[in-house]
Parts: C-alpha cells; structure tokens; sequence
C-alpha cells in the first residue's frame, strides 16, 4: 500500500522539479538564442524558438558598435580586486572573531548581520556624496572602495564558520614549533581552508560582477564603465537593442559559469565544511 501511494507521489515531485527546472533554464535558453537571431528577425511573428538563420551580427555589432571590450575589462579588474582584497581582509577578522574573545564580538558580529538585511540602494544617496567629497566619482578605485566594503561583512560571517570547523590544536602545534601566530595562520590553517577561502572569493567576485546600482550611479565616462552598466545602456527610452543587449548578457555569464565550474568541487568542499561546527 506504502509503494502504490508512494508512487505517484514520487511521479508528482519529479514532474514538479521538472517544470521548476523548465521555468528556470528557459530564460537562459532564450537570452542564447536570441543572441544568435538575425537582427531582422527578433520581433518577428509568429516567435521563433530556434535561429533561422544563425546568424553572429549580434556579437560583431556589440564589439563594433560599442566599448564592450573596455566594460569587460574594467568588470574583470575590479571585481578581481575588490574580490581578493576583500576575502583576505575578511580572512583576518574572521580569524580574529573565531579565536578570540572581547567585549564588543556580539555587537560586532550583529552589525555585520544587520548590513545584509539593508538593501544597497538606500545608501546610495549618502554613498555619493561621499564619493564625491572625496573625488572618487568616475574612478575605478572608487568603485573597487565601495566593493571591498560591501562584500567584508557577509565574507567575515562566512569565513568565521569555517575557522570554528578547525581545531585550534593545529596552530598551537605550529606556534609551539616556532611559528608566530600570523605564520600559523598562513602556513597551517589557510592551506586546509583553501576550499572554504575559493568559495568566499568566488561569491564576491560574482556579487561584484553583477553589481548594478553603484556602478550606474558613479561611473559616467565609457572608459570607467563596467558591464552591468553597459547593459543598462541597450535600454533607452524609446528603444531596446534585444540582440546587443542578449549577446552581452551571454558573454557577461560566460566567466562566472567557468568559474563555477572550474571550482565546483572547492565550492562544495567549502560550503559544506563551513555548515557544521565541528
């Protein structure tokens, strides 16, 4: 009787997973193809599901038309920055809040919470007034600034777990060996958090790839811009470039989809050694 209920259930929950799978890929799917259109034939009825022809004037549109060569490299280069920047200042203070004790941990560590519960666009006013003052506007170090900030507090958090899953008995075996505490972390404790550190690094440099609201509002010039602000720019008041607009958002996913899968088992490894408290 368990089996034949059982059954269809099972039945139920695969056709449920398949139609969620269906629901979320499809937008992915048609960003693809789209980009492969012939530009004549995007908003042509009825709608097409496959390119017919195949066409690449799209993707020679978007680099002949456009800096979009420019915005990948200024993305690439600050999201590399303010992602390794970050990860090793929230691998200190992680450090820092797993081992030891004082009085302003708790306040501390709920502060860094409280920030992710704040949507980034509220500050926006108060942050560009400060960038101003201090001449950062339409600087990319400004913006590689603002990025670190942003990403310290969730990368602390998710550093800390990982350090509290490591025994403290292996840097004091490296201090009593002669290391100073700072050499023990380095030499002994980071080599067995590498899984652990790729994935936080990884979660910054895609949280800062994709970063729209600060990189609309302070980069101005095209040789400053980054790509989600270029792909804010297909879209004007009386107009949308579907084709440029698809073809740039492909290539934009490109490098976090061959990170992923570079690092896709680092990326379990850390996430699931930092789950638990050992």
């Amino acid at each position: 009787m368990i089996d034949k209920v059982s059954a269809p259930l099972r039945a139920l929950q695969v056709a449920l997973l398949g139609l969620w799978l269906v629901i979320t890929l499809f937008p992915l799917y048609w960003i693809v193809v789209t980009s492969f259109k012939d530009p004549g034939t995007i908003a042509a009825f009825p709608l097409r599901y496959l390119p017919s022809p195949w066409s690449l004037a799209n993707y020679t549109s978007l680099f002949q038309n456009s800096s979009f060569g420019t915005y990948m490299g200024n993305s690439l280069l600050v999201s590399v920055v303010a992602a390794a920047v970050a990860t090793l200042i929230s691998l200190l203070s992680a450090y820092t809040l797993a081992r030891f004790e004082f009085r302003a941990k708790g306040a501390l560590l709920m502060a860094f919470l409280v920030t992710q519960m704040i949507p980034a666009f509220i500050a926006l006013g108060p942050l560009y007034v400060l960038m101003v003052d201090l001449g950062l506007v339409d600087r990319k170090g400004g913006l590689v600034l603002l990025y670190i900030a942003l990403c310290i507090p969730f990368c602390t958090i998710m550093l800390r777990g990982f350090f509290e899953n490591v025994p403290d008995a292996l840097e004091e075996a490296a201090m009593v060996d002669g290391c100073s505490r700072l050499s023990a972390l380095f030499r002994v404790i980071v080599p067995v958090m590498t899984p652990g550190i790729m994935a936080a690094f990884i979660f910054n440099f895609v949280n800062c790839w994709n970063e729209l609201f600060l990189s609309v509002t302070l980069m101005n010039s095209d040789s400053n811009k980054t790509i989600p602000t270029a792909l804010n720019g297909f879209i004007s008041s009386f107009n949308i470039e579907w084709g440029p607009m698809a073809a740039a958002a492909v290539l934009t996913i490109v490098p976090t989809m061959a990170m992923f899968a570079l690092a896709s088992r680092l990326i379990v490894e850390g996430l699931t050694s930092g789950a638990v408290k050992g």
